[in-house]
């Protein structure tokens, strides 16, 4: 009855329970902080050319090259039990005989925690690559790189080209009206559920949905010739104005 293998069970089941419970806590917690992100989103100019969007393409099609303008503060989404934060940049527009919007994906990032960071974290210590020589300048610039470090959420971006070049099932986008960029994201806690974006407008409980993360509808401009792509450049305080541009193939 009080052997020695009774008396580990027991203790380690005490410290599943603990584990368990302050588990469950520590997601439940988050729930008392207040989150109000807020992003900005500007078209910089899209261009609508036809050839093959990837190299593996079988066939040439319309696809879209689109640069943007991003300005988030995604601090408030930083806490004790976040992880990580997955960002991304989406073009929704109507597509025909649809009756959803179409939405791709054209920007993507993930931004690290301090404490995911952390070099003292199990994660990083695991895969930790061999310290390699650095001089007494690299020293310092490494030195100031980590005093300004600014906090994890803050985004700035301009006139950022796309990472993925967006096509349609019909292999036509010149021409699509209303077009919008939107922003998203997705908190992954170390314990917990994960908790996706919450548009303007909603709320649950202290966390309010993004304040912006939209931008202003757009046209794509149309494919006047075959050899020929159309661009439309936005610059600041002006009206969209269509420009030629040449295809890429």
């Amino acid at each position: 009855m009080h052997s020695t293998l009774i008396r580990a069970q027991n203790v380690f089941g005490f410290f599943t329970t603990v584990a368990f419970c302050t588990a469950i806590l520590t997601a439940l917690s988050v729930l008392l902080t207040t989150q109000e992100p807020s992003a900005k989103i500007e078209l910089r100019n899209v261009q609508v050319v036809k050839g093959r969007p990837h190299y593996y393409s079988p066939k040439k099609e319309e696809y879209a090259n689109i640069k943007f303008d991003l300005d988030a503060d995604f601090t408030s989404l930083f806490n004790w039990n976040t992880k990580q934060l997955f960002v991304w940049v989406v073009v929704a527009y109507q597509s025909p005989n649809a009756s959803a919007l179409s939405k791709a994906v054209i920007w993507d990032t993930i931004i690290n925690s301090h404490s995911q960071s952390h070099p003292f974290n199990p994660l990083q210590l695991l895969t930790k690559s061999p310290p390699t020589k650095m001089s007494s300048k690299g020293k310092t610039q490494s030195a100031k790189k980590q005093e300004v470090d600014p906090e994890p959420g803050i985004i700035r971006l301009k006139n950022t080209k796309p990472k993925y070049q967006i096509t349609d099932i019909s292999g036509i986008l010149s021409g699509r009206t209303n077009v919008t960029l939107e922003i998203g994201w997705n908190v992954q806690p170390w314990v917990g559920a994960l908790t996706w974006t919450l548009g303007e407008g909603q709320a649950l409980g202290r966390w309010k949905g993004v304040k912006g993360g939209q931008s202003k509808a757009f046209d794509m401009p149309p494919l006047k010739k075959k050899s020929l792509g159309s661009e439309t450049v936005v610059s600041s305080g002006e009206t969209p104005r269509a420009a030629e541009a040449s295809a890429v193939i």
